[in-house]
C-alpha cells in the first residue's frame, strides 16, 4: 500500500501523502536446452515494475521479462490520482479514469497486448478502499475533486465517518470496527459494504479486465472487510488472479488467513523472516516455512522487499550489506513456499522521491541505468528465474546446513541451490537428485544457446563438488546443462 509503517505492528505513521528499454541481452538466448519460443509452462514469477510507465513496461516484456521466462508483470495503479511526482500520488484515486503518470487508457491496453504477445500476463495495483487524502484538487486526468466528493462516482454517503476520533483515523488495530471503517491516514474511506460502491468498484475491475489485464492487486485489503472483497470478485465478468495487501500484526483483529478465500494474500512474516535471517538469526532455520503458522505456500504470494517495506527498513533492499539482498532473492527464487514476486525499482535517498526519468524505465543488460536499479535483469536472478521454471512444484530434497549461514537443497530431480551468507568460499561434495550430467551455475550468467557464462558441475552418482563463493550462491537445474 501507499503508506509508510512499522512493519508487523502494521501501525502506518504518515500518509500516502520508459524511455524504451534497452535491446534484448544476447545472453537471454541461452536459457538452458529450451527455445526461446517453448518456455515451460510453470510460469510463477511476478516482477514488479515499479512506477514504470505503460510505454516502458510493453518495451521490457517484449526485450526481457518475456524471453527471460517471467509469468506476470505487475505493474503501478491505472487510474486517475493526485497530481504530483512523489511515487505515493499513485495510490490516491480521484476517478477510475485511465489516466495516470504512467500513461492514457490507449497505452496502457496496448502495453497488455504486447505483454500477452511476449507471453506475459499482467497484474494490475487496484485501489479499492479509499480515495484521497487531500481535502481538494484537481487530478492527472483534470477532474476536481474534494475529500467526500468525486462528481459523478462518490458522495459523502459514500465513505465511512466512522466518528471514533475527530480525524476519522485509524487508532486501535485490535478494534476490528476502527481498522476498516476508519481513514487511513486521511484517505478518504469507501463504504465497501454499500451496493453502490460495491458495484462501482466492479465496473472499475471490469473495465481492467477488459483490456486484457490478468490479474489484480488489492492494495490495503486489510481494511476492507474480506465479505466485502468476495462481493466485489463476485461481480467481475471473469476470475483473475488476486493478491492482497494484508499485512500481519500479532494479536490485531484483522488477520491475512481471514482473506485467503479470496485469491492469494501477500506474506509480510516472510519478508521480515528473510531480513532477520540474512542479517544475522541464520538462514538454516527458513527450511520448513510452511511449518510457520503462516498463510499456507498455495495461497501466498511472497517478496523479499516491495515498494513499501524498502523505504520503511522493514525489509532487505539494494542498500543491505553483503550481497544479502541478492541472496535472498536467490533464496526466494530457489524455495517452494508461496509465489514470488521480484521488485524492481529505483535509486533514492528521499523516501517520498517518484521515478527518473518521467517513469519511462530503461536498463542495462545486466542492471540498472539512469538511477533505475533493474533487479529483475540481474544475471543471478535471471538466473534464477529458468531455475524457478525448471524446478516447478518439486519438494525440496537433500538440504544440508553445515552452519547457521549456509544451505543448500535440491528440488526433487529437476534443479540444487547453495546459499553463502558468509565471508569465505564454501567449498563442499554436496549431494543431489539431479541426473548425471554437466551443468551451468546460472548464478554467472547465461550465454548464446550452447555456452555458459557461469562455472560448470558434473554430477555423478548423486555427488558434485562445487564452490559457493563468499556472500555469495550456486545454482544448477536440469533445464540449463552445458
Amino acid at each position: 500500500m501507499g503508506t509508510k509503517f512499522v512493519f508487523g505492528s502494521a501501525i502506518l505513521a504518515s500518509a500516502y501523502l520508459g524511455v524504451r528499454a534497452m535491446p534484448a541481452p544476447t545472453h537471454l538466448a541461452f536459457l538452458g536446452r529450451l527455445p526461446m519460443n517453448k518456455m515451460p509452462a510453470h510460469k510463477e514469477v511476478i516482477a514488479q515494475m515499479f512506477e514504470w510507465t505503460w510505454e516502458s513496461v510493453a518495451h521490457e516484456c517484449t526485450n526481457f521479462l518475456g524471453p527471460a521466462g517471467y509469468g506476470y508483470v505487475q505493474v503501478s495503479p491505472a487510474q486517475e490520482h493526485i497530481m504530483g511526482d512523489q511515487w505515493y500520488t499513485d495510490y490516491q484515486p480521484v476517478s477510475y479514469n485511465l489516466l495516470s503518470k504512467r500513461g492514457d487508457r490507449a497505452q496502457f491496453g496496448s502495453m497488455v497486448a504486447v505483454c500477452h504477445a511476449a507471453g506475459v500476463k499482467v497484474i494490475a495495483d487496484t485501489i479499492w478502499n479509499h480515495m484521497t487524502a487531500e481535502d481538494s484538487g484537481v487530478g492527472s486526468g483534470g477532474s476536481r475533486f474534494t475529500h467526500y466528493d468525486y462528481p459523478g462516482i462518490y458522495q459523502t454517503q459514500d465513505f465511512h465517518h466512522c466518528g471514533l476520533r475527530p480525524d476519522n483515523d485509524i487508532d486501535n488495530y485490535y478494534n476490528r470496527k476502527d481498522v476498516q471503517t476508519c481513514e487511513l491516514v486521511n484517505l478518504a474511506d469507501l463504504a465497501t459494504e454499500t451496493d453502490h460502491v460495491r458495484e462501482r468498484l466492479a465496473q472499475y475491475g471490469n473495465d481492467l479486465l477488459s483490456l486484457g489485464v490478468d490479474g489484480l492487486r488489492l492494495d490495503a485489503a486489510k481494511h476492507i472487510a474480506s465479505d466485502d472483497i468476495a462481493n466485489i470478485l463476485g461481480r467481475l465478468v471473469t476470475q483473475p488472479y488476486i493478491t492482497q495487501e494484508v499485512i500481519y500484526g500479532a494479536g490485531e483483529a484483522v488477520q491475512p488467513d481471514e482473506y485467503v478465500r479470496n485469491g492469494d494474500v501477500q506474506e509480510f512474516r516472510y519478508t521480515r523472516a528473510l531480513k532477520d535471517a540474512f542479517l544475522g538469526d541464520g538462514i538454516s532455520q527458513l527450511k520448513d516455512l510452511n511449518s510457520k503458522g503462516w498463510v499456507p505456500s498455495a495461497s501466498a504470494n511472497v517478496f523479499v522487499a516491495n515498494h513499501d517495506t524498502e523505504r520503511g527498513g522493514d525489509s532487505l533492499n539494494y542498500k543491505s550489506p553483503s550481497n544479502t539482498y541478492v541472496n535472498a532473492l536467490v533464496f526466494s527464487l530457489a524455495h517452494p513456499y508461496g509465489k514470488p514476486t521480484v521488485l524492481s525499482s529505483y535509486e533514492f535517498s528521499d523516501s517520498d522521491s517518484g521515478a527518473p526519468a518521467a517513469g519511462m524505465g530503461s536498463c542495462s543488460e545486466a542492471g540498472g541505468a539512469g538511477g533505475w536499479l533493474c533487479q529483475h535483469r540481474l544475471p543471478a536472478i535471471m538466473g534464477m528465474i529458468g531455475f524457478r521454471n525448471a524446478v516447478g512444484d518439486a519438494d525440496i530434497t537433500d538440504w544440508t546446513s553445515p552452519q547457521n549461514q549456509r544451505i543448500a537443497f535440491g528440488r526433487g530431480s529437476h534443479g540444487f541451490v547453495a546459499i553463502n551468507n558468509v565471508d569465505e568460499d564454501w567449498e563442499s561434495t554436496f549431494t543431489t537428485s539431479l541426473g548425471d550430467g554437466t551443468y551451468c551455475d546460472v548464478i554467472g550468467g547465461l550465454a548464446p544457446v550452447g555456452t555458459c557464462m557461469g562455472t560448470t558441475y558434473t554430477v555423478s552418482g548423486g555427488k558434485f563438488k562445487g564452490k559457493v563463493p563468499a556472500r555469495g550462491a550456486l545454482a544448477i537445474h536440469a533445464g540449463a546443462m552445458a
